[in-house]
């Protein structure tokens, strides 16, 4: 039985996933610089730690609403590898936790649902001994968005090695 780790994430109200091989690191927000002319899911840039990295924004992209108290926000800063090479993070409303899942609790999407919602399938977390229901958790397909977006191969859906590690700043 296979264990997927992915880090756990809330816009608008509802928890999403991604896969942890694709997060460098998740920062506390900070202000951003808008860059004039970009498209509404460029929310702009930030100097972190002396490296200019393009945040985008995910609510922009998957077609949620914006969250009310941004300050509160955070931003999930993604591995070059995923980004061709550019330092590039998206912004979360909340960021929970990292989840081990078995294999047996994710739901695959069929195609033709996931090619339009960028979703890779359905995490089912929270077993309840009652039988109640388990919670669910979407689990995004950033590789797909960053690919239709910025023009960044599949190159990240099946990495060679999972180190698993993330920093928080």
């Amino acid at each position: 039985m296979a264990i997927i780790d992915v880090v756990e994430y809330e816009i608008g109200g509802t928890r999403y996933a991604l896969d942890i091989h694709l997060a460098r690191e998740i920062v506390e927000m900070m202000p951003i610089t808008p860059v004039p002319r970009s498209p509404n899911y460029i929310a702009g840039i930030i100097n972190l730690r002396g490296e200019i990295t393009n945040i985008l924004n995910l609510n922009c992209l998957m077609g949620l609403p914006m969250q009310e108290n941004p300050e509160n926000q955070k931003i999930i800063v993604l591995v070059a590898e995923a980004t061709g090479g550019s330092n590039v993070g998206i912004i979360v409303d909340n960021v929970h936790s990292v989840l081990q899942v078995p294999e047996e609790n994710i739901e695959q999407m069929d195609n033709s649902i996931s090619t339009e919602a960028y979703v890779k399938g359905i995490i089912k977390i929270g077993e309840d001994k009652a039988g109640e229901e388990k919670s669910l958790v979407i689990w995004t397909d950033i590789s797909k968005i960053l690919s239709e977006i910025v023009g960044v191969s599949d190159v990240v859906n099946n990495p060679e090695e999972d180190t698993g590690n993330i920093t928080a700043a």
